[in-house]
């Protein structure tokens, strides 16, 4: 089978994946200890994902550092419950959730 893959022009590697994310706009596909094969077939390069599949919602919620709540909290003078809820209220954007907060 090697052989008649190399006559084809065809190269397959295996690569030492621990875990595989695949990104869609609505949503991800994660494949945790998958077997993953690169297939080099006349200079194109393609990959082979074998395992379970588990599909999560991606989260419209921003990532919220403690260095921005920080930030917020020292612009404005307000506790950390107020600044983290002001950034939710305004998806991340801290210049937004201090104005408010200073107004």
């Amino acid at each position: 089978m090697a052989g008649m893959m190399k006559k084809l022009g065809i190269q397959q590697t295996e690569v030492d994946a621990t875990e595989v994310i695949i990104k869609t706009k609505e949503k991800e596909i994660i494949f945790k200890s998958p077997q993953v094969a690169k297939v080099n077939m006349m200079g194109q390069e393609t990959y082979q994902i074998i395992g379970e599949g588990v599909e999560r919602a991606l989260s419209t919620e921003p990532e919220i550092s403690d260095e921005d709540v920080k930030t917020v909290m020292d612009q404005t003078g307000v506790d950390k419950k107020t600044a983290l809820n002001a950034i939710k209220k305004h998806k991340g954007d801290l210049a937004e959730s201090i104005m408010e907060l200073q107004s």
